[in-house]
């Protein structure tokens, strides 16, 4: 019922935000076209974090905790000042705005990316299993697969909504899953949980040949990849471990992967080095310092001894 209500709130501020654009001649093409999906993007963590039924309503405390959001999420501090812009660029064209909004000086967090190279940013088990069981709680098969695919494969959140019907047939036949990464690099993750397949087969029986798996037909797939990281961000205080300070994001279980695929392969007698080179390949990078960042648990707990 919430999301079914989230959805009416949300496709009102569209509605909202449509008439706003509608009469704007600022900008050039590209220009509104992005800051009309950043509004967007906006409107949805509105409707689904606060049920905010007006735009004319926002303030410095929505723009405060949608930076905290995206930041979580990984996005860029260039992203999140446009994100901002184009918030404050719709809302200098609303007619009775019931509150000034501050600026990127006055909103009291720093915009500026955080660096996560030496951060443990690794989800733990239990972790894990309870944000599962709210999946599960809500009957969602896409946001089930892809936990999955990042937990267990190491997918980045886009490359999870970009599989389509055929790419999931061939995994399923080849057991092992193909991937185009950033910069168009291909790599070939091998399956090696059970769950992968089985979640597969399910949402594959569910969704029309050449489509989408994880996106519905008619909805932007950056759209459906908001809706996952809300649904992890809403649900991360209550997951998380008791006296936890990680912010668990859906880029964290490609982490996991990472640092509990190293682990394995050096606990079975791989070489460092090798084994560095093996979960590179599996992650599609091609610097060691890239990987690094990715393997600082393993790091932090050789020094801790543990």
């Amino acid at each position: 019922m919430a999301t079914i209500q989230s959805k009416g709130i949300f496709l009102s501020l569209v509605a909202q935000l449509d008439k706003l654009a509608r009469h704007n001649r600022q900008g050039s093409f590209r220009t509104k076209a992005r800051y009309y999906e950043a509004c967007k993007r906006f409107c949805a963590y509105l409707a689904a974090e606060y049920h905010l039924q007006k735009l004319e309503n926002i303030s410095g405390k929505h723009l405060v905790s949608y930076v905290l959001y995206l930041q979580d999420t990984g996005k860029s501090a260039s992203t999140v000042k446009t994100d901002l812009a184009a918030i404050r660029f719709f809302h200098d064209k609303m007619s009775h705005p019931k509150y000034t909004l501050p600026t990127n000086s006055e909103l009291g967090v720093g915009l500026e990316r955080r660096r996560f190279g030496q951060l443990d940013r690794t989800w733990s088990g239990p972790e894990f299993n309870r944000l599962l069981g709210k999946a599960m709680a809500e009957n969602r098969d896409d946001f089930i697969l892809a936990l999955y695919l990042g937990r267990y494969a190491g997918f980045r959140i886009h490359e999870c909504f970009r599989m389509d019907t055929a790419a999931a047939e061939q995994a399923l036949r080849e057991n092992a899953l193909t991937v185009k990464g950033k910069g168009g690099k291909v790599r070939i993750v091998p399956i090696e949980d059970e769950r992968i397949l089985m979640m597969l087969k399910r949402v594959l029986a569910q969704t029309e040949r050449g489509h989408k798996l994880l996106v519905p037909d008619g909805m932007p797939t950056d759209r459906s990849i908001n809706a996952l990281e809300l649904f992890i961000y809403r649900h991360r205080n209550e997951i998380s471990d008791e006296g936890s300070d990680r912010r668990l994001t859906f880029h964290g279980l490609r982490h996991t992967y990472a640092a509990e695929k190293y682990t394995r392969l050096t606990e079975g007698g791989m070489s460092a080095i090798d084994a560095h080179y093996a979960v590179s390949r599996l992650l599609g990078h091609e610097r060691a310092d890239v990987t690094n960042i990715y393997l600082a648990s393993v790091r932090k707990r050789g020094r801790d001894g543990e």
